[in-house]
């Protein structure tokens, strides 16, 4: 019977959607990570599915004869030992677009709360220290017609871009898969070059996967 091993961290609702989920003839089984139980059945595991907390070295891959497939719970992988899984013949397969909207409305409430300085005049208003706004000395922002820079078109990048145009922001995007006159036209963005976007746009959003080709 194929086994599936999983940390014991999730929660008793998520391992109960785990186990009803469970196709027939497969054996899901759960344990402290790094410890005795993990590594011997891990031994016999076919497939394992974790979060990125937990950096898989050489070392994971050694004592996994069987495995033949990493799932990761997240979109990103960063985390993850690559070149161990690349040696060890292991994929490791993300988990695309599953915190998507999160993210995308998120970037919102962030350009939102720095443009209306939402801390500050919370701050204010919780201190009984509010009277009233002074317009030159607060310098509160609002979102619409200013440039906003996409770094990184993907499904992220896209809901952002949605979402800001509700906003009436100009959209730019910077992206190494450019996409088609009719595609921009259709979500509402133009393509500038890297250094054009930091040079002309109000907020700059970046939504890349963190690897040797993004980081700085």
């Amino acid at each position: 019977m194929p086994r599936i091993l999983t940390p014991d961290t999730h929660g008793d609702e998520t391992m109960q959607i785990a186990y009803d989920m469970l196709p027939p003839g497969y054996d899901l089984v759960t344990a402290p990570h790094g410890r005795p139980e993990f590594w011997n059945l891990l031994k016999e595991s076919d497939f394992y599915i974790g979060a990125g907390q937990f950096k898989h070295g050489p070392e994971f891959y050694s004592q996994a004869p069987q495995l033949k497939l990493v799932q990761t719970l997240s979109a990103g992988y960063n985390t993850y030992d690559l070149d161990a899984a690349r040696a060890a013949g292991v994929p490791i397969c993300n988990n695309g677009g599953a915190n998507a909207t999160a993210v995308a409305e998120h970037a919102m409430m962030l350009m939102l709360a720095v443009s209306r300085k939402l801390i500050w005049v919370h701050e204010g208003v919780t201190s009984g220290r509010w009277r009233g706004n002074d317009f030159n000395a607060a310098k509160l922002y609002e979102l619409e017609d200013k440039t906003l820079g996409i770094v990184g078109l993907g499904n992220i990048g896209k809901k952002v871009a949605r979402r800001a145009i509700a906003f009436d922001m100009q959209i730019k995007y910077y992206d190494i898969n450019r996409l088609t006159t009719d595609q921009e036209d259709a979500l509402g963005v133009r393509f500038a070059l890297f250094p054009e976007l930091l040079k002309t746009s109000d907020i700059v959003t970046l939504h890349v996967p963190l690897d040797k080709s993004t980081s700085i």
